[in-house]
């Protein structure tokens, strides 16, 4: 594992022990660096607390994704707590339930527009916020989480495909903007894998059991190899690479029959 002692990170989109964001929080910390949790709403704030706890001095701050306000108030607590930062993780993603139930054709005006503004919008509206922070750093790593549902259908993905597509667009956009300031933006696109937001999607195990059958590996992938493989993106070890989406899915997404 990468050597990340005295490196400050920005985790956002822990929600609970089985998300993925959690999972890379822990490598990260494992790897010597402090970090910084986020929580979006006082109903998930005890979740992240009882979380970070487990964490050497963490920082614990609250961050609706959809409010200037509060990523201003983030960006300005970070630069308090750390002076400035060397990684940012982007986890956040939301889509009402009802669109990931109803056919795509009935997706509704507001429901994409939620979809898109907390998936894809809160990237850009992060990373404008936290790129001073990096500056002063010399450079930094900027990583979302993303999934195959981008670039072909799966059953009751719906419109959080259409905003992991705005996702990936915005990664390479970002990196274009960002890299003469040494700040590298990449996406990390797992196979599935049982966190809360799967649960939402109806007939997920069905999509554990086609990876299974049908990836290169003939098996799923778990919290611990998607968290290697964001560490060697969020680690200098990765310092070349950016506009990247990397796919940590066992092969699924080259296989002719997927």
């Amino acid at each position: 594992m990468p050597d990340l002692s005295g490196k400050h990170g920005l985790i956002v989109g822990v929600a609970n022990k089985r998300s993925i964001s959690w999972a890379i929080a822990q490598a990260a910390a494992d790897a010597g660096a402090r970090l910084a949790l986020t929580y979006p709403s006082e109903r998930l704030e005890e979740n992240v607390r009882e979380l970070a706890a487990k964490l050497e001095n963490p920082v614990v701050a609250p961050c609706d994704v959809a409010s200037d306000e509060q990523i201003a108030a983030l960006a300005s607590t970070l630069d308090r707590e750390f002076g400035g930062l060397d990684f940012f993780l982007h986890g956040a993603a939301f889509a009402p339930a009802a669109e990931l139930s109803s056919p795509f054709v009935q997706t509704s005006r507001e429901g994409f527009r939620i979809a898109l503004d907390v998936s894809a919008y809160s990237l850009i509206g992060l990373t404008r916020a936290v790129a001073p922070l990096m500056a002063k750093r010399g450079g930094g790593s900027v990583l979302t989480l993303t999934y195959l549902g981008s670039q072909r259908v799966f059953t009751n993905y719906n419109v959080m495909g259409v905003a992991k597509a705005a996702l990936e667009s915005t990664v390479r956009y970002l990196a274009a903007d960002l890299g003469a300031q040494n700040i590298r933006v990449n996406a990390l696109s797992s196979g599935p894998i049982k966190t809360l937001a799967a649960a939402g999607i109806s007939g997920f195990s069905s999509i554990l059991q086609v990876y299974r059958e049908r990836a290169p590996l003939k098996r799923n992938v778990d919290l611990a190899e998607v968290a290697e493989a964001a560490m060697f993106l969020l680690s200098p070890a990765s310092r070349a690479i950016t506009g990247e989406i990397v796919m940590a899915d066992a092969g699924f997404h080259v296989s002719g029959g997927a």
